[in-house]
């Protein structure tokens, strides 16, 4: 599994759906002007957009572990600091933001509760840690009819549903697991609209993440056969993918 891809790739793949989350998690961080914050896993930057929107450059920084994204981050956002690095290991001093979010990054942490202690460790006492990811095991996110299908065709899947924090309270669990306080959870919702089958099914075909990984080993009888199945799931186009995400935070 791999988001060493375009950023283009993965603004097709994820991005209409993150773009939709992010004024949400920033609402529920509290964001407000003056405030210091850190987007953990930034992606080529959808929260970071929304932060930047919000606060201006110099008070945003956002990290990430893909050299393509962090390349097209610092293309998109010139002016935010923007490094090379893994949540577990932050390269920030203790508590100097104000706020340290992570956008559907969670799921994808190597150490998920040490990732979230780092982004406590870098933020002042008393300030904010939240975060995102895609219900999952409620079969309520972008991928769902992906895989459904999968599971359909081969039962034996590594879906998505196992991933941390994709079921109802598991990412507040994280939180306080990560030493975080007064954690309280709750939900972000997004709904994209696709014009065509091929325009909901073609980002699936560009490698990112876990689905685009799992077509991308398939040979091409198998692959075609998963675009059938998803089709048949799928109402007939137009249609809409309405989708829901928790979202925790806790006191640092």
């Amino acid at each position: 599994m791999t988001f060493e891809v375009a950023a283009e790739a993965y603004d097709r793949y994820m991005g209409r759906h993150s773009a939709q989350l992010s004024p949400q998690l920033a609402r529920f961080a509290e964001i407000r002007a003056g405030r210091r914050v850190l987007d953990v896993g930034c992606g080529p930057g959808a929260l970071t957009a929304e932060l930047v929107r919000q606060l201006g450059t110099s008070d945003v920084a956002a990290v990430d572990p893909s050299e393509a994204f962090v390349a097209a981050a610092r293309d998109r956002f010139p002016g935010v600091d923007v490094r090379h690095a893994p949540a577990e290991r932050l390269p920030f001093d203790d508590a100097v933001f104000d706020r340290a979010l992570a956008q559907l990054v969670v799921h994808f942490m190597t150490d998920p509760v040490a990732g979230l202690a780092e982004m406590q460790r870098v933020t002042v006492s008393g300030g904010t840690v939240a975060a995102s990811v895609w219900d999952h095991a409620g079969e309520r996110t972008p991928i769902a009819t992906f895989w459904r299908a999968a599971r359909e065709l081969d039962p034996a899947c590594n879906d998505e549903s196992q991933l941390a924090g994709a079921h109802e309270g598991h990412l507040a669990e994280l939180l306080a697991a990560a030493g975080l306080t007064s954690v309280r959870e709750t939900t972000l919702t997004s709904s994209v609209r696709f014009a065509s089958f091929d325009d909901w099914w073609e980002p699936f075909t560009l490698g990112v993440g876990p689905a685009g990984t799992y077509a991308a080993l398939l040979d091409a009888p198998a692959r075609e056969a998963l675009r059938a199945c998803c089709r048949q799931l799928l109402p007939t186009a137009p249609f809409a993918v309405d989708s829901v995400a928790w979202a925790a935070r806790g006191t640092a």
